[in-house]
Order: C-alpha cells, then structure tokens, then sequence
C-alpha cells in the first residue's frame, strides 16, 4: 500500500511517499480505509525527534488521528463489522501503525462508531484532542457546575473542545485569544468570556473576572511561559491543567496557592494497552455530543491531501491555525 513515512527524524520535508505492506487483521483489531486524518503536536514532535521514546520504528508511519472504513475484521472482533465507519486515535506511536497510509490497523479498544452528522474530515479532528480535554476536565479536574474555569487558546485543538466540554458541565466558562476574529470564535463555541491576552495582563483580567480570587480551573493548552500566567491566575486551592509542561518552572505560587497541577498526556493510554479501552469509551459518548449537536469540531479552512503532508505539518508549526489541520486521503 501507498504511505508517507519518515526514515530519520527532521523537519516536514523528511516525508516521503513509499510503498509498504497493507497490515494483515489480528484478533482484537480492525484494518481501516483511512478516509482522513489531523495533525496534532505530538505529530510533529515525533517526526521531529523531541519525543524519541514514543516514536514507531523506522521506516516510521505517523498520526495519531484517523477516520475511515473498517474493510477487515480481526479474530474475536464483535464491535464493528466490514463496512463501519469509525474514528478514533489509534496509532502513530511506538508499537503501532499510523494513519498516513491507505489501510490502518487499529486495535478496537481505541475506536468509535463515527457521527452520522460529521464528514470523516471533520471526525478526524475530534480524537486527541476531545480525548486530552476529556481527561483533563472530567477525569482530573472533576469540574463541576457553577465553577470558573480560564481555557488558554480559544481557537486551539484542545482549546476549543475544552470550552464546550467545560459549558456543558455547567461552569461558567472564560477564555483568552489574541484577535477578534479568535474570540468571537471562543464565545460562538460557548465561552461566556472572550479574553484578549494582549490588551490584558493576567492580573486584570483577574481582578476584572473575578474580584482578584482567580479561577477555580485554568486550562493551559499553550505551555511554556504561559503554565506560569496559569499558576498566576488560578485561586487558592485552584486546579492548573496543562499538557504541553517540557520546561522548567517555578512552582512557588503553587505552594503559595496550594494549587494542584495536574498533566495529561493522552498518548500513554495508547502504549498501554491495558488502558485502551477508556479512550474508545470516551469516543463512544463523543459521538453522541456530536450527533446531539452539542460538540462540534472547529477545523482550519485550509485542507490538504496527504501528498501535501509537509505543508499540512509547517502550517501547524507556524501557529497561524484555527482550529485543527486535516488531511484527506485521495489516493
């Protein structure tokens, strides 16, 4: 089958388009026409060699993200049948194939059925990223109704999930971008706050927000300096959220505060397959949010083909994208 690998790390031009073997099914798994996929950071830092540990052998098969057509069953399978479309975050790390191929395989424990009512564009972009906002949110956060929660990167993958997933929770939800057009988008997606970081410092938008008390969660889907802006505008006893935390920080305000941080690191499930089977839960009450109209991927007006895979991955990398970059699959 045709496939864009990369046989050395590097930047986006290390891709190249070869022929490989089309997986063979196995019990447990699934083969998948892929229809689609999405670009995700964590794409990019393996095919850049930031995170080797996580990284498939060469000759290497990126992309977690994937929606498709189930053309083979393996042994045991009774969750999906030939003929199913399905989406899920299913592969692109070490001990896996990914989704830039024609075919995929795909242990089922990481799969969905996919929205009727989304395209299979469109459901591609929902997987990482719905998934590390899930966590975040419900699992380790526990947000809950009425609470104040501060989502850094309205118009980012998980940014953008994350407000939806914290307004149907209940809370009362604030968010921060660096243009008009970012937070008219914020406040379309549900946030009651639309926050400009760049007329704004921390501590007024605090005092302005909150009466100076800080936030009860605060969402950092950005990283860097900003997990220190979140440790600032966070109350005491708050919660910090953050998946993006390979810098070195402070953490005096978190004992001044007595903060939890909590990190989330969706892949680790994946590499764990005794943990699989909580992702496709979380997709299986996804697809319903979705079909309800109650969540709705934002993806960036540029789509590309996987032939244009190293555009895909330098327009990500250039952080001028709303939303999630999708590729879909014309060969």
């Amino acid at each position: 089958m045709k496939a864009q690998v990369i046989k050395r790390f590097g930047d986006p031009s290390v891709f190249e388009i070869a022929e490989v073997p089309k997986p063979e099914a196995i019990p447990g798994h699934v083969i998948i026409q892929v229809k689609a996929t999405s670009v995700n950071p964590i794409d990019t830092k393996i095919r850049g060699g930031v995170v080797p540990a996580v990284a498939p052998e060469f000759p290497a098969v990126l992309h977690a993200d994937v929606a498709g057509v189930v053309v083979e069953v393996g042994e045991d399978v009774t969750e999906f049948k030939i003929g199913d479309e399905v989406f899920g975050c299913a592969g692109g790390v070490k001990g896996t194939g990914g989704a830039l191929a024609e075919y995929m395989l795909a242990d089922v424990k990481l799969l969905a059925p996919k929205p009727k009512n989304a395209t299979m564009a469109q459901a591609a972009a929902l997987p990482l990223v719905t998934i590390t906002a899930w966590e975040s949110l419900y699992n380790r956060a526990n947000v809950q109704k009425g609470q104040t929660v501060l989502i850094h990167g309205a118009t980012g993958g998980v940014g953008h999930v994350a407000i939806q997933l914290a307004k149907l929770a209940g809370a009362k939800v604030f968010t921060t971008a660096s243009s008009e057009e970012k937070l008219r988008i914020g406040k379309h997606l549900g946030a009651d706050v639309a926050i400009n970081y760049r007329e704004q410092s921390v501590e007024e938008y605090v005092k302005e927000h909150t009466d100076g008390e800080g936030f009860d969660i605060v969402f950092d889907t950005v990283g860097g300096e900003n997990l220190d802006r979140s440790f600032q505008a966070a109350a005491t006893y708050g919660t910090v959220l953050a998946i993006a935390t390979r810098s070195t920080h402070d953490l005096s305000p978190l004992h001044a505060k007595a903060l939890s941080l909590h990190i989330t690191f969706m892949i680790l499930k994946i590499l764990n397959k005794a943990k699989r089977q909580e992702y496709g839960n979380i997709l299986r009450e996804v697809t319903k949010l979705v079909e309800e109209g109650k969540l709705q991927p934002l993806v960036d007006e540029r789509v590309f083909d996987f032939d244009q895979i190293n555009e895909a991955h330098t327009l990500l990398e250039s952080n001028k994208v709303i939303g999630k970059v999708v590729l879909t699959n014309e060969w």
